[in-house]
């Protein structure tokens, strides 16, 4: 893989500053006080906000707490997408920090998973590398790794090391130089403004003659709206990481430097704000 490695870890470094609040409805003994916490773009709400739980606990009495669960402006957060792929859905032009509010009670199952456990996290995200390899790799890569080699890549980002992450990862971002990428591209575009989850089908990062596609040929594929034609006002910010990328970038590029640590290239399109 070319190795731009600041990109990786400015990548792996990206944080989103969050106010946490108790809803208003949750009960307690005394007022609960905001808890400010620096989230990680690539991790997982349920994975990093033990503090969080810790601190409203303070003010709450046993009977009255169940599962925690966040929401931000109505719309139930869901654990199992990348925190920043939550930012830039839902948030991307708001003002920081990012005001989330917690939940105690009331769990809406009908819009998130359970998660009473970090190992379902861990079984969430080994799926989604595993997914992502079948795509890339025909699944090569990931079985060819012991069972320690998974480890490690979970207790990467469970615990923040990215020396320790890429370390493996480096083995699933590799391909042969003559086939020019990876099998297929794992992706997903989300949609602020769909009750469709996400858009993922097959793509192959080069063409039949050999030229690489770009992000703007995936979107022109899958989701043209998404496109700006000339003298066009721009209706759509795609965004991935908090940030537009050109829509001549080459996407072996982009799922290479780009992608979350589950592996998959994770496209948000929405709305441009109107001032």
């Amino acid at each position: 893989m070319a190795d731009d490695k600041d990109v990786l870890r400015d990548v792996w470094f990206g944080r989103i500053p969050t106010c946490f609040t108790l809803n208003q409805d949750e009960v307690t003994e005394r007022e609960a006080e905001a808890y400010y916490l620096l989230l990680p773009r690539v991790s997982y709400l349920t994975l990093v906000t033990d503090k969080v739980k810790k601190h409203f606990l303070k003010v709450m009495r046993a009977e009255d707490v169940e599962e925690m669960w966040f929401e931000y402006e109505g719309t139930p957060l869901k654990w199992h997408y990348p925190i920043g792929v939550l930012f830039d859905l839902h948030a991307s032009n708001s003002v920081l920090p990012w005001s989330i509010s917690v939940h105690f009670k009331n769990f809406p199952d009908r819009d998130l998973l359970h998660c009473p456990s970090s190992s379902v996290i861990e079984a969430h995200f080994m799926s989604s590398i595993k997914e992502a390899d079948a795509l890339k790799h025909k699944s090569q890569v990931v079985n060819d790794m012991q069972k320690k080699d998974h480890k490690q890549l979970w207790m990467g980002l469970q615990n923040d090391k990215f020396d320790q992450f890429w370390a493996m990862n480096r083995k699933l971002m590799e391909y042969p130089t003559e086939e020019g990428g990876f099998r297929y591209i794992p992706f997903r575009i989300y949609q602020a403004m769909s009750d469709r989850p996400f858009i993922q089908k097959l793509f192959r990062p080069v063409s039949p003659e050999g030229n690489a596609y770009t992000l703007g040929d995936l979107l022109k594929e899958m989701y043209p709206a998404a496109i700006t034609n000339d003298g066009e006002q721009k209706r759509y910010q795609v965004v991935i990481h908090g940030i537009e990328p050109l829509l001549e970038t080459p996407l072996q590029w982009l799922s290479e430097h780009l992608s979350h640590p589950d592996n998959f290239l994770h496209i948000c399109v929405v709305p441009t704000p109107s001032d």
